[in-house]
C-alpha cells in the first residue's frame, strides 16, 4: 500500500469514529428540542357543551313553534238540513232541522233542534245542548240536556247518546232522556245519504221516540210514541245551498194515537215536503 492510500484510510476511520461520538450528542439536542412549551389544553370538564343561554334558546324554540301542527284548531259548522213546508192530512206548517257545533277534534259544543208547527202555531219541538267527545274513529258521545216546546208543559231532559256513523255510511244517533219527575224517554234516528249525481241526491230518514209514562199534558203515550219516516230528494245548487221535495209518513202508536183521536188529529199523517237545506 503507498502512503496515499494509507493517508485516505486512516482518514476515513477518524471520520467514522466522530460520527459514532457525534450521533447520541445531536440526539440528545433533539430531543432537548422538541421539549416546547404547548399551550394548556383545557379538561374535559371545560370541553363539555355550553349551557344554553337564552338568546341562544330563541332560535331553537322559534323553529320548533313554526313546526307545530294546526291538527287541534277549533272549528264552528252551522246545518239547518231541514228548513221546510209540509202539507199534510192534520193540516199545513212549517217544520225544521237543524244543528250546530262549536270545538275541535276532541270536544264540542253541540246544539241540535227540531220542531213543527201548524195553524200559526208551534205543536211540538225541542231544542238540545251537548258536550260531545269522541269514544272512537266514528262515534262519539254526547252529554247535555233538552228543553221540550210547544202545546202543553216545557219539559226539562238531562240527555246522554251516542252518534256516529255506522257500515255503509249509516248515520245513528240514540239518546236516552231523564226528566225532572222521573220520566225517562228515548229516542233513535236513522240517516242515509244515496247520491244518484254529485248533485242529485236521496235521502231517506227515520226516527221514532219512546216514553216510559203517560204525559196526557203534552198529549204523548207511554211505549213507542210515534216513528217518521222522510224521503227527500235535492239538487245541491252549490255545497252549501240545497232546495228539495221530499215526502213523510208518521204514525202514532198506542196511548199517544188515543191522544190524537181525541184531538182530532190522524193517527196516521202522509205529507209532502218543500225546503231548502243550508250549511255554513
Amino acid at each position: 500500500m503507498n502512503a496515499y492510500l494509507r493517508h485516505v484510510v486512516i482518514t476515513n476511520r477518524w471520520r467514522m469514529a466522530a460520527a459514532w461520538l457525534f450521533i447520541p450528542m445531536a440526539a440528545t439536542a433533539q430531543d432537548a428540542g422538541m421539549t416546547m412549551p404547548m399551550p394548556d389544553m383545557p379538561s374535559m370538564q371545560q370541553m363539555a357543551a355550553p349551557a344554553s343561554s337564552s338568546n341562544d334558546a330563541l332560535p331553537q324554540a322559534a323553529s320548533m313553534q313554526s313546526m307545530d301542527m294546526s291538527d287541534n284548531a277549533s272549528h264552528s259548522m252551522l246545518l239547518v238540513d231541514q228548513l221546510e213546508y209540509a202539507h199534510g192530512y192534520g193540516g199545513n206548517g212549517p217544520m225544521w232541522e237543524a244543528e250546530a257545533w262549536y270545538g275541535n277534534d276532541s270536544n264540542k259544543l253541540w246544539l241540535r233542534s227540531e220542531g213543527e208547527g201548524s195553524r200559526g202555531q208551534l205543536d211540538d219541538g225541542d231544542i238540545e245542548a251537548f258536550w260531545s267527545h269522541p269514544v272512537s274513529a266514528f262515534w262519539s258521545t254526547q252529554l247535555g240536556v233538552r228543553h221540550d216546546l210547544g202545546i202543553g208543559p216545557q219539559r226539562n231532559w238531562a240527555a246522554f247518546g251516542l252518534e256516529g256513523l255506522a257500515p255503509y255510511w249509516l248515520e245513528l244517533e240514540a239518546t236516552a232522556y231523564a226528566s225532572e219527575s222521573g220520566r225517562l224517554a228515548a229516542r233513535l234516528r236513522a240517516e242515509y245519504t244515496l247520491r244518484f249525481t254529485q248533485r242529485w241526491i236521496l235521502q231517506p230518514e227515520f226516527e221514532t221516540n219512546l216514553y216510559s209514562r203517560d204525559d196526557a199534558a203534552r198529549y204523548v203515550g207511554s211505549g213507542v210514541s210515534n216513528a217518521q219516516l222522510g224521503l227527500r230528494l235535492r239538487y245541491d245548487v252549490t255545497r252549501q245551498f240545497a232546495p228539495y221535495l221530499g215526502i213523510v209518513w208518521t204514525r202514532r202508536f198506542a196511548a199517544t194515537a188515543d191522544f190524537a183521536r181525541m184531538e182530532r188529529q190522524p193517527v196516521f199523517d202522509r205529507q209532502f215536503v218543500v225546503g231548502i237545506r243550508i250549511w255554513l
